[in-house]
């Protein structure tokens, strides 16, 4: 294969691989102590973390799926071609994801900082991702 035509595959299966990489740091999160996922809540300055087992048991699993999905990311980059067509749906499922992730938020209250940091980047993460997938064809 030319070097040229190498080089979106690369590029996708890069970015692929990377942003399933940071997602497994939610392992981390996943585990640490709750005196942590409290001080950390505060230092973010949000409403106090409830310490309540039903409160840990969400954060913790929310924590588990996202380094899940950062191990299925990982698998992908290694197998472009056989997920081609699913790496289009996924990009569009991640720009949904954002605007909902927005939406969620807002119903919240969280901070228009987090709103913002959260949603528009997983809203750019997956333009970002069609636009790679797109040049892969």
């Amino acid at each position: 294969m030319a070097p040229s035509e190498k080089h979106p595959r690369s590029w996708l299966a890069w970015y692929l691989w990377l942003v399933g990489v940071v997602s497994q740091l939610a392992f981390v999160a996943a585990v640490m102590p709750e005196s942590w996922i409290v001080k950390i809540t505060a230092r973010l300055q949000l409403e106090p973390f409830p310490e309540t087992p039903l409160a840990f048991y969400l954060a913790r699993q929310l924590s588990l799926l996202y380094g899940a999905v950062g191990i299925a990311l990982i698998v992908v980059s290694y197998r472009i071609s056989r997920f081609r067509k699913f790496i289009g749906f996924l990009a569009l499922g991640i720009v949904a994801f954002g605007l909902l992730q927005g939406l969620i938020d807002l119903q919240s209250g969280m901070p228009i900082w987090w709103t913002a940091a959260e949603s528009i980047s997983s809203v750019i993460g997956g333009i970002l991702l069609f636009w790679l997938h797109h040049r892969c064809r």
